[in-house]
């Protein structure tokens, strides 16, 4: 979450004209995140989440987004609603920019993970992929493997900004990945950015999951990769192997990993890591001067891509 575009009491006050969720009382801008612009609104029916999405969203994948949301309730997974507004409609515009508005989801994210917490995040996602099933519209991840050799050309003349030596890494990296990603693994709905800050809890109960706009269809082991690597690695970048067993434990309780998927852990977390250094260092040198966003470091996801690359096994994430 983060805030890009500003909005005035004015024009928020006219967008929630058009939804049952009774007069603005107060808003603040939320500054987590890197998307999309998101505000906490409090009216006199109770508390909402608005979110613009801004330029880097497709206009063409917010039913996508919004019916998912929908779907996984239906479903049992605790995750925010979308309102529906008086047209019968889930999207509006605001300051310029498609925007929407979901129920508030009473928990906060770890800001110090525990065992207990990767457990019941492995469950949640776990659950998500169950929940997921059926549902009818699809979305293609065009953060996978294909799409990070473009997404590096669009900061290899920048990259000594933060490291020179990356010109040669990345590009290796990329052919290793390209050539070696895996095929015909188990695939569905994935959250695709289940971070800490996704993941709310009530203490250590799992009470929700928010933040669905990098969900798409793709392999489900891919989502539990990209849970090792938001979950489970220290401060100082080391991997806590007793939260990946946790994590690991938590999501097989709920949906068994295939034989396949397990030998394929290594590669979707070496994967994962390249995506989000990438995506990262994009943001990091394009994010413009004053926006009211947290920039995330990048080089995180670089020592953790070295981690994974050796890994000999999926043992070493202690399944």
């Amino acid at each position: 979450m983060a805030v890009y575009t500003d909005i005035s009491e004015d024009e928020l006050s006219a967008f929630l004209g058009d939804y049952d969720a009774g007069r603005l009382t107060s808003y603040k801008g939320i500054a987590e995140g890197v998307e999309n612009s998101n505000f906490l609104l409090h009216t006199t029916e109770g508390s909402f989440i608005l979110t613009l999405y801004e330029k880097r969203v497709d206009p063409a994948d917010l039913p996508f987004f919004l019916g998912l949301m929908q779907h996984l309730a239906k479903n049992g997974l605790s995750c925010p609603l979308p309102l529906i507004r008086r047209d019968g409609g889930m999207l509006g515009q605001l300051a310029g920019r498609p925007a929407a508005m979901v129920t508030f989801l009473e928990g906060m994210w770890p800001r110090k993970p525990t065992v207990v917490h990767c457990r019941e995040t492995g469950k949640a996602i776990a659950a998500m992929h169950l929940a997921g099933e059926g549902f009818e519209i699809t979305r293609r991840n065009a953060l996978s493997v294909a799409g990070w050799r473009p997404l590096w050309d669009k900061s290899e003349a920048r990259v000594h900004e933060i490291d020179a030596t990356l010109r040669d890494e990345i590009p290796s990296e990329l052919a290793f990945l390209e050539a070696n990603w895996p095929k015909g693994l188990p695939a569905g709905v994935i959250h695709a950015d289940a971070f800490p800050d996704n993941v709310f809890f009530l203490g250590e109960t799992f009470s929700g999951l928010i933040d669905f706009y990098f969900a798409c269809n793709d392999f489900l082991a891919y989502d539990v990769a990209i849970c090792l690597n938001a979950w489970c690695f220290e401060k100082d970048g080391s991997f806590n192997l007793t939260k990946g067993m946790a994590l690991l434990e938590g999501y097989q309780e709920v949906r068994p990993l295939s034989e396949a998927e397990a030998a394929a852990l290594p590669i979707l977390a070496r994967g994962s890591a390249l995506r989000f250094f990438l995506t990262r260092l994009y943001d990091w040198l394009e994010t413009p001067p004053g926006a009211l966003v947290v920039k995330k470091d990048p080089l995180e996801y670089l020592r953790k891509l070295r981690f994974h690359a050796h890994v000999k096994s999926a043992a070493d994430y202690g399944l």
